[in-house]
């Protein structure tokens, strides 16, 4: 069972996983990387961990924050996961690039709440 205290923890780890993303890729700009590379695996596996977080928050808390698009969040956590044969690195840069940054500082605004 999820726990509301625990709502603050997974925010937490989003936080987190976006920020690994940027002390790799520290520009802007992500490179489009090959499918093979470490870094992409990388790329990946914060975003799992972002849509695992998501995941994992109760649902009073995203029905009350639905700011976010909770659920595609989640969805993409699945297709990493489960259709990893697919992943295209276009849409890995293209989401690490516009859609990380702004997440972060919704997140970090959520965060706020719990001071």
């Amino acid at each position: 069972m999820r726990e509301p205290l625990r709502d603050q923890l997974r925010l937490i780890h989003i936080v987190e996983a976006c920020d690994r993303i940027r002390l790799y890729f520290p520009n802007d700009e992500i490179p489009l990387l090959d499918s093979k590379s470490i870094e992409f695996f990388g790329l990946v596996k914060n975003l799992e961990i972002i849509g695992e977080a998501a995941y994992m928050l109760t649902p009073e808390f995203k029905i009350s924050h639905s700011e976010i698009e909770w659920n595609d969040i989640i969805r993409m956590r699945h297709l990493l996961v489960h259709g990893y044969y697919h992943i295209s690195p276009q849409i890995v840069k293209e989401i690490t690039e516009k859609e990380i940054p702004a997440l972060k500082k919704q997140i970090t605004a959520y965060l706020s709440e719990y001071e």
